[in-house]
């Protein structure tokens, strides 16, 4: 022993091991880094063992490491399997540590933040109402097939979109505890070939059924566009874009100006503010470009239809208020795009990708999106251009329809 000191160590640059006795080297790699290494014997079987890299670990540490693993060789235990077997036993002090509500609350921050606030706070508030009272307070290892029928069957019949959305999110976060080693095996919260066998699969399937939501027939529009046209005010505003860009309510609350191209008449809107997380433009109507240049701006406010709340935009009830003012509660603001494609389909001959395009609904599969780049914006343009001609004739004037695009039939 000895047979290096602290100043050799510092200078050292020749590649390979260098001897500090009694079985300790200093391993120098050809790029010049230094490693200790601990050479020994147990039942007439060489092992080499890892005790750090220089500078980290000093001359000194190295030493005081290789004499712990020579008094465990005295004591007949292997210093290696000793040193897995202590990081095992730290391991599961880790995983029982770690709680399912922990996990998932992690799990939220992590993997969450794309999502619009309302989601947000609906995948919070499902795991709070449902999951955690049951399973919030166990490690992620003991949570079983068992803890998760006890979430999901009050709710599996009576709520389906409810129950069927919270097994998704309980998946999601079993699957991330097993990548961060918190558990191991098969996730309980699986559907195929596990809950499939234990809870309705009728239920599944109601569940997965798109929710219609009530929509106006496309030839009363005409006549709701002119009482929408002689309100004043945000809400009235706020609809009439809605309509004339058959966009989501939620796109027309939140936009920006600084989204609007007007010399362009193109609405830009980034990834994290669209549904499918990816960009998509709309294309403005002369009538959507009339509205916008006439919706005063409020200095210092980036929003077209500010709010007072601490969203800083108009509330999710405005437009909902302004249909029951109107004496339409009997229709949703979503429904307005469900008006647009079935007059779409019944009033023109434009192509079924570009009506669906105009919605930001990609149909288009993985092979033919990859060849066709087009996002079909003219097309796209001249059907919301005949959209917003229709919408604000005269009401009389649409009782026989105008068939547009019949060039592309």
């Amino acid at each position: 022993m000895g047979q290096l000191n602290a100043r050799t160590v510092e200078t050292l640059t020749e590649a390979g091991r260098h001897s500090d006795g009694d079985g300790l080297y200093l391993v120098v790699s050809a790029s010049g880094n230094k490693s200790w290494l601990l050479r020994y014997q147990v039942g007439g079987k060489r092992r080499d063992m890892g005790l750090g890299a220089y500078p980290a670990a000093s001359l000194k540490a190295a030493r005081m490491a290789a004499a712990e693993a020579r008094a465990l060789l005295v004591q007949g235990l292997d210093p290696l399997d000793e040193r897995r077997r202590r990081k095992a036993e730290q391991e599961a002090e880790r995983t029982k540590a770690v709680t399912f509500k922990e996990l998932a609350l992690d799990y939220h921050a992590s993997h969450c933040q794309h999502l619009t606030v309302g989601r947000r706070k609906g995948w919070l508030s499902l795991m709070t109402r449902y999951a955690f009272p049951v399973m919030g307070n166990l490690p992620p290892q003991q949570v079983q097939t068992e803890h998760v029928l006890r979430v999901l069957k009050p709710i599996w019949s009576e709520k389906p979109p409810t129950a069927d959305e919270l097994r998704g999110y309980l998946e999601n976060v079993l699957d991330a505890g097993k990548a961060l080693k918190l558990r191991a095996g098969d996730n309980p919260a699986r559907w195929r070939g596990h809950l499939d066998s234990l809870l309705s699969r009728a239920d599944k399937r109601r569940a997965r059924q798109k929710q219609k939501h009530p929509a106006m027939a496309w030839q009363e529009l005409p006549g709701f566009m002119k009482r929408l046209a002689a309100l004043e005010g945000r809400d009235a505003a706020a609809m009439r874009l809605v309509i004339l860009t058959a966009a989501r309510a939620g796109m027309v609350r939140g936009a920006t100006w600084d989204e609007f191209d007007l010399e362009g008449a193109v609405w830009r809107l980034p990834a994290e503010r669209m549904k499918t997380r990816q960009a998509f433009t709309v294309p403005l109507s002369q009538q959507a470009v009339a509205l916008l240049q006439a919706i005063a701006r409020v200095d210092g406010n980036p929003y077209l239809f500010p709010g007072t709340g601490r969203s800083g935009v108009m509330g999710r009830s405005a437009l909902i208020v302004l249909l029951d003012a109107m004496d339409r509660a009997d229709v949703t603001t979503h429904g307005f795009r469900a008006t647009f494609r079935t007059w779409a389909s019944e009033c023109t001959h434009y192509p079924r990708e570009v009506c669906e395009l105009a919605l930001a609904h990609d149909e288009r599969d993985a092979t033919e999106a990859a060849y066709s780049r087009s996002d079909l914006l003219g097309k796209r343009r001249e059907l919301m251009q005949a959209w917003a001609d229709y919408a604000c004739t005269e009401p009389m004037a649409n009782v026989v329809q105008a068939s547009f695009g019949r060039e592309r039939a």
